[in-house]
């Protein structure tokens, strides 16, 4: 007779076991037949409910872009782009055993942050806790981090594991001293995102958004909407080097493929780069990247006080004329 829901259950549980075998035989240099794994991958994630995660080896990657029908392989199952799952993995720096608490001086921020909400609300202190937290710990949140947090405010620890995976300002993978945020939204994108984004990661030794250099230094991610589409292309810099007290989160705009070398040479030697616009003072009509160039506008400079260029309205009849007609 016509297959039940039954019978075709136990044909994708059965596929979906087949497939983990395959799957884990190519972790040991084995070809999976990646077709029928990313079927019952799918089956797997939509028949019970399992989160669908790339995990480390190639081919397994390869199956999470054949599942959403992608051409290859990209960050974009993780809530943001230097995060590469979206569930925990254990780590070296990030396990159950990992040690982590406010600093002393971190606490009296803590006491801070509470008193702004009445005593029973202290689930809204989350997210500028899990901030501080991240901040302490060199730019991302472990376990411990979100678990103190979760001791701190009260609330069961899964809420604030959901606050830090929604929100991509959160980082759940170890982090460089600098992290480079290129932004990826529409108008960084025409005036030259890609090429920005192209010539750090030759410059960093790096393949793709997501990835840290060898040395520990620089993160390079991608970040949508910085709010400064008047001076795109633009970065924002995040600077852990120096704790809680001196840490800095700054933009730097019009920049071409040039000056986003230099300023990641300025950060490698210890400098301080030129924050905002790097070719204009800050918004004014003075000219636009384009074609990974700085076009000065050739009228130069104008304001609202300056003498209009042209061209001009016609010219007005006086009021005692107006109320005439």
């Amino acid at each position: 007779g016509a297959p039940t829901w039954k019978s075709t259950w136990k044909v994708e549980r059965e596929r979906v076991r087949e497939s983990e075998r395959e799957l884990e035989a190519a972790k040991d240099g084995a070809h999976a037949d990646t077709s029928r794994a990313a079927r019952a991958v799918a089956a797997r994630a939509w028949g019970t409910g399992t989160v669908l995660t790339p995990l480390e080896s190639g081919a397994e990657k390869f199956v999470g872009a054949q599942v959403l029908g992608a051409c290859k392989w990209n960050r974009s199952f993780a809530t943001n782009s230097h995060d590469h799952f979206n569930i925990h993995r254990d780590s070296p720096e990030n396990n159950d055993s990992t040690p982590f608490d406010f600093t002393p001086e971190n606490y009296e921020l803590v006491k801070e942050v509470l008193a702004r909400y009445p005593e029973n609300y202290k689930r809204s202190a989350c997210i500028p806790l899990l901030t501080l937290a991240q901040t302490q710990n060199k730019g991302f949140l472990t376990l411990a981090a979100m678990n103190k947090v979760a001791e701190i405010v009260e609330t069961p620890a899964i809420r604030v594991y959901e606050v830090a995976t929604f929100y991509t300002m959160f980082n759940r993978s170890k982090m460089g001293k600098f992290h480079l945020m290129v932004c990826g939204t529409t108008p960084c994108m025409v005036r030259g995102a890609p090429k920005i984004k192209d010539a750090l990661c030759k410059h960093l030794g790096v393949n793709d958004y997501g990835d840290s250099t060898s040395d520990g230094m620089f993160t390079l991610s991608e970040m949508e909407c910085m709010g400064c589409c008047v001076n795109a292309p633009m970065v924002a810099v995040a600077d852990y080097t120096k704790g809680v007290k001196g840490f800095t989160y700054n933009y730097y705009e019009d920049i071409t493929t040039k000056d986003a070398v230099n300023i990641v040479e300025q950060l490698k030697k210890g400098e301080t780069p030129a924050v905002g616009s790097q070719h204009r003072v800050k918004a004014e009509p003075a000219g636009v990247v384009y074609e990974d160039e700085w076009i000065p506008t050739p009228e130069g400079y104008t304001t609202l006080t300056s003498e209009p260029t042209g061209p001009y309205c016609r010219e007005l009849k006086k009021p005692e004329q107006e109320q005439k007609q």
